[in-house]
């Protein structure tokens, strides 16, 4: 049996996560996300953060555990039950397979209005079938791409963080330290919103999860992954943090001509039509470098579910001549054309349902794995592998039930379709699903 031969190292481990998670986005929301809070877009983002910490923790615990391609699907799996190994590998399969269709569709928007004699379905081709290519050709270039396309973010973010301390205390006459970035402007102002906005921030939050279907490819995996996956949530939970504060400092409260496109009319404010170009230019080089990852990590859980008949195998769960799966990166590419017919909103509103119940069993997975079956008791286990995934699960599903009820359905149908899928496979639960080779 083939698996891809492990070559990345902490750094670019870390690197890749954090491109998934596209750290620029942050700017590209920010409207969305004021208006959610009421102007509290900073403290959407720590509560979001802490949540996702306990959840991290549980991932790096599993993937110390398990170095095995697979993520959460392959932690319940061996942890729990096959089956339900199985219900959680379909809910993160809805993240990847429709994550970055969304992520093109919003960078072909993006030129389109920058460009608008060139139709959308043109820039969606051309990022799809640029993506593809790269990640067909291997890890190596994507990684390199990654490196460049992360400096680019990171210097227009930096720009646009010192452009808004900068107009605070200039133009705003305003000090740089207030809790109105945390609470909102308004007395209203409740855990609730924030909760509600962290639920659409946790959209950002994905990419520690996405590195986990790297293992195989990693090197020392039991050790570089824990310290990956936290580096990775901390990271960019602070970066969202730090620049949302200075973005609301700069524009308080959340009365907005377009949220959507709130950050074009703070750009503008704080640097001018020139930096506002800039902006542009930044934020579609990071659904870029987002879009790569995104497709990578989509295609490796499609291997890893194919490799062991849970999927077609003949399509999915075989390497190709550069040792990529091509047949999960084409089936992402054929997913993303949906996107022709679709809107951002559509196509992003049941995103998180996805993650969140997968999140959920893997918070569930570590209490069996560890505390459970590895008898793992004394204080220090107690709380590294029972205190911990409780209060991650309990954050998780108080995310879950903030989502808006439209998320909800759109989830619970895809949530079925996977159910009659599992009832066929195991021809009425009549035999267990195949079983993942844990070879490296």
């Amino acid at each position: 049996m083939s698996h891809p031969k492990p070559m990345l190292s902490l750094g670019q481990v870390v690197l890749f996560g954090l491109a998934y998670m596209t750290p620029i986005i942050v700017l590209g929301t920010f409207g969305v996300l004021a208006v959610v809070t009421e102007g509290a877009v900073s403290g959407a983002y720590l509560a979001a953060l802490v949540a996702m910490l306990f959840t991290a923790h549980s991932y790096g615990r599993m993937a110390s555990a398990l170095p095995v391609a697979g993520s959460a699907y392959a932690y319940v799996r061996h942890a729990i039950d096959d089956r339900l190994g199985f219900i959680a590998g379909w809910a993160i399969l809805l993240d990847y397979l429709f994550l970055p269709m969304v992520i093109w569709l919003i960078g072909a928007a993006y030129l389109n209005s920058a460009f608008p004699e060139i139709p959308v379905w043109a820039w969606l081709f051309a990022f799809i079938g640029l993506t593809t290519l790269i990640n067909i050709i291997g890890l190596r270039l994507a990684s390199t791409i990654n490196s460049v396309m992360m400096l680019v973010q990171v210097l227009v973010i930096a720009a646009f963080v010192a452009l808004a301390a900068h107009y605070v205390l200039g133009d705003a006459s305003q000090p740089l330290w207030s809790l109105t970035p945390f609470i909102g402007n308004q007395a209203s102002s409740s855990l609730p919103l924030l909760m509600a906005g962290a639920a659409v921030a946790c959209y950002s939050f994905l990419g520690f999860d996405a590195v986990t279907t790297l293992t195989e490819e990693t090197r020392n995996p039991q050790r570089t992954m824990p310290r990956a996956i936290l580096l990775i949530t901390l990271l960019g939970g602070l970066i969202f943090v730090i620049v949302s504060y200075f973005v609301q400092l700069a524009s308080p409260g959340y009365d907005f001509a377009n949220p959507d496109a709130a950050a074009y009319e703070i750009a503008r404010n704080i640097g001018g039509d020139i930096f506002v170009s800039i902006f542009l230019i930044g934020l579609v080089v990071g659904q870029f470098a987002s879009g790569i990852a995104a497709q990578a990590s989509g295609a490796r859980l499609l291997y890893a579910m194919g490799r062991d008949g849970v999927l077609p195998k003949r399509l999915l769960g075989r390497l190709g001549r550069y040792g990529t799966p091509v047949g999960g990166l084409l089936l992402s590419a054929v997913v993303a054309l949906l996107a022709l017919k679709l809107d951002v909103l559509s196509a992003a509103s049941f995103i998180n349902f996805g993650a969140f119940l997968a999140f959920a069993m893997v918070n569930v997975a570590v209490i069996a794995h560890y505390y459970v079956r590895g008898q793992r008791r004394g204080v220090g286990d107690t709380l590294r592998f029972l205190i911990a995934p409780l209060l991650g699960l309990a954050a998780i599903l108080w995310l879950l039930a903030s989502l808006d009820a439209r998320a909800i359905t759109l989830g619970s149908i895809w949530l079925a379709c996977g159910l009659l899928w599992l009832l066929w496979l195991t021809r009425g639960f009549q035999r267990p699903t195949p079983e993942l080779s844990l070879e490296s």
